[in-house]
């Protein structure tokens, strides 16, 4: 397959009751992904922090929440990987705080329909993160091969650096996915140019997800601003600006882009400029960092 639909998330964060009422709010999501067509589901990053609604002892501190949340990490997989199988089609659950040992690190996951699950931990953290919440990065970067295609994943941040990206295209992505999380239009647009840049370079697909709205009960996530976008490279046979899909700033709601992954490599073959294969041809282009490779097929 090489034709098919994307839903891209506009996820609002939302205090909860429980995990009945998550549980229904996640079916609801992911049955209009499927209704309008979608073969892939994209959530964004840290909108599994919604949970730490459910201990409400411990969801406005931020060492609690990370706690409560990452507890709750396995139940969270299981009901996304049930919602995959259930509905066929491939899922990026919003990024969720698992523990390793004493520390916590931002993880996405990549559920199919036939339940595998390929697991990619965020590198590079903010100052937030690093400085206030005490988050952790992890290792190592993954490309996920797919019934749909070449799929990496940089969560947010990491979409900022284009050294992980462009491993994961010298390994053949096709697609990046980048879950965001921002609470100002500063960072939304810091990383949907990332994803743009990544998209260009790489002469691939990069689809951004992010959080929106207000959860003022939330230390973590407090303020969420961002629309979700599905970008090409500006190039022969996509948009002039590379805007293939783009949602409305701060609206809840799926984004829906049809992309064609036969593009990727016909523009890394014939395009009008070659970025993927000139790549090396930068002055100080040098070793790129290493990328494991996981069958999800």
């Amino acid at each position: 397959m090489t034709r098919f639909t994307i839903a891209a998330a506009q996820y609002p964060i939302a205090q909860l009751e429980s995990w009945q009422a998550y549980a229904a709010k996640l079916e609801t999501w992911v049955a209009a992904a499927a209704a309008g067509g979608a073969a892939l589901a994209v959530f964004p990053e840290y909108g599994a922090m919604e949970l730490a609604a459910l201990d409400p002892a411990t969801m406005g501190d931020l060492a609690g929440s990370l706690a409560s949340v990452a507890a709750l990490g396995d139940r969270v997989d299981a009901l996304h990987a049930d919602l995959a199988a259930r509905h066929g089609l491939h899922i990026l659950g919003a990024s969720i705080p698992a523990r390793i040992e004493d520390r916590f690190v931002n993880r996405a996951r990549l559920f199919t329909p036939t339940g595998k699950v390929g697991v990619q931990d965020k590198l590079v953290m903010t100052r937030f993160e690093r400085e206030e919440w005490h988050v952790s990065a992890s290792a190592p970067l993954r490309l996920f091969e797919t019934s749909l295609g070449k799929i990496g994943i940089n969560i947010c941040y990491d979409g900022e650096f284009p050294l992980l990206a462009r491993a994961q295209v010298e390994a053949g992505m096709e697609l990046l996915l980048v879950p965001s999380c921002t609470d100002t239009l500063h960072g939304y647009w810091r990383v949907r140019l990332g994803a743009q840049a990544r998209a260009l370079e790489g002469q691939c697909y990069a689809v951004q997800a992010p959080t929106v709205g207000e959860a003022a009960w939330s230390p973590a996530v407090d303020v969420n601003r961002g629309a979700a976008g599905v970008y090409g490279p500006p190039d022969t046979g996509m948009p002039a600006d590379g805007v293939v899909a783009l949602g409305e700033v701060d609206a809840a709601q799926w984004l829906f882009a049809e992309i064609d992954l036969a593009k990727v490599a016909a523009l890394r073959a014939t395009g009008g400029v070659l970025n993927a294969r000139h790549w090396a041809e930068q002055p100080g282009a040098g070793r790129l960092p290493p990328v494991e490779v996981v069958d999800l097929r």
